[in-house]
């Protein structure tokens, strides 16, 4: 028997090397003004930016522009609706990685209704339900991790000791279009490739162990982490085979996005929103430098306490897709899953959690505010010491 389970809404995907030249008629169908959000620098000093430029004169569609600097903040998201509220702005664009889609798809939120994020955070103020309109909101990611582009959340951030990160979520969020061409991805440095790309790998992993996963959210997941094992280091290495690694990643990061929608995450991402929120620690360091320990601990837990859970069996089926070969028992598996992992980390150069700061004084208040949703749809739950070992594991 399948057992029941629902599929939420997804994007229109656009997936190609070159789609970047369907943005244009895409942007058309919803009128002929158009924000841009997109980074600082990065993709503005591509080749790709004067291209786009010239082809919205081409076709008419003049533009507006937000930058994202940084993880985004509710203040910036806010100031962006100040601006360009009232405005005849058609449609929001987010060019860039999964801070700047996450602030896009914010603003496409709130742009006709001019009210403050601030209302709708989860977790802060008076959580307003949403209700709507949004702008057709059009995602380009140009890095290959959060997977924002397939996802109803707006993560935002508030750094500091009393800080946080919270989400602006609906359905309506959703974008119009997920437009992904994997060309974007060649001017991204080897340390965002690493990040990113453990992120990618840690929210397939996750949304592959998962409480809700399903069969279709399962097979998804398969795919990706194969995805992952051809591209990621044809990618990061930057050898003959790195534009078709770019493309297996941008391909691993949908479907990672695609996922988490679904599902929800697990320890690494429960650990992620304190981590983001208290120090200046990029998404995805947090991912990548804890994915190895978390899964360690989850492993040891599962044999102690739950060795019947369905992710016994799915962390050692990881293992074989990883590394491309069946492993003759599970817990072979999962020994070649977790040497791979401690691998990857090393060979990426993720940094440990010491690099920005974090110290054993901090963990009781990092594991305090580790219980929100992600950590919910864990394959298990968690004692606050098991919690503690994952972090202990990568100072």
């Amino acid at each position: 028997m399948i057992q029941p389970f629902s599929i939420a809404r997804l994007p229109r995907i656009e997936f190609g090397a070159g789609g970047m030249k369907k943005l244009p008629d895409l942007i058309a169908q919803y009128g002929n003004r158009v924000l841009l959000v997109t980074g600082q620098r990065s993709f503005l000093d591509s080749s790709h930016w004067p291209a786009l430029r010239a082809a919205l004169d081409k076709a008419g569609i003049g533009w507006e522009q937000a930058r994202v600097d940084d993880e985004p903040s509710p203040q910036l998201v806010d100031e962006a609706v100040r601006q360009f509220h009232g405005t005849s702005i058609a449609a929001v664009v987010g060019i860039g990685g999964g801070s700047v889609l996450d602030a896009a798809k914010a603003i496409a939120g709130l742009l006709p209704g001019g009210d403050s994020v601030m209302d709708y955070l989860e977790g802060i103020g008076p959580e307003k339900p949403y209700q709507g309109p949004t702008l057709p909101f059009i995602a380009v990611p140009t890095t290959a991790g959060t997977g924002s582009e397939a996802t109803k959340n707006a993560v935002l951030s508030a750094r500091g000791p009393n800080g946080f990160k919270k989400s602006f979520r609906h359905e309506l969020l959703v974008p119009e279009y997920a437009l992904l061409d994997p060309n974007l991805l060649a001017t991204c440095p080897p340390p965002r490739i690493a990040a990113n790309a453990m992120d990618a790998l840690t929210q397939l992993l996750e949304s592959y162990v998962s409480i809700k996963a399903n069969p279709f959210t399962d097979t998804l997941a398969e795919s990706g982490l194969k995805a992952v094992r051809d591209g990621l280091f044809a990618w990061y290495e930057a050898g003959e085979h790195a534009a078709t690694g770019r493309a297996r990643m941008a391909y691993a990061a949908l479907l990672s996005g695609i996922c988490l929608a679904q599902t929800g995450l697990g320890s690494v991402h429960g650990l992620a929103s304190p981590l983001g929120a208290f120090f200046p620690i990029p998404h995805g360091v947090v991912c990548g430098t804890l994915v190895g320990a978390a899964t360690r601990v989850n492993l040891a837990a599962l044999r102690e306490r739950d060795p019947g859970n369905p992710a016994w069996r799915k962390y050692a089926r990881a293992g074989d897709l990883l590394h491309g070969r069946h492993f003759p028992s599970p817990e072979e598996g999962h020994a070649a899953l977790l040497a791979l992992l401690d691998e990857w980390t090393e060979r990426l150069a993720l940094s440990r959690l010491n690099a920005y700061g974090i110290q054993e004084s901090d963990f009781a208040h990092v594991v305090a505010h580790s219980r929100g949703g992600s950590m919910k749809t864990n394959p298990l739950v968690l004692s606050d010491a098991e919690i503690t070992e994952i972090l202990a594991r990568r100072l």
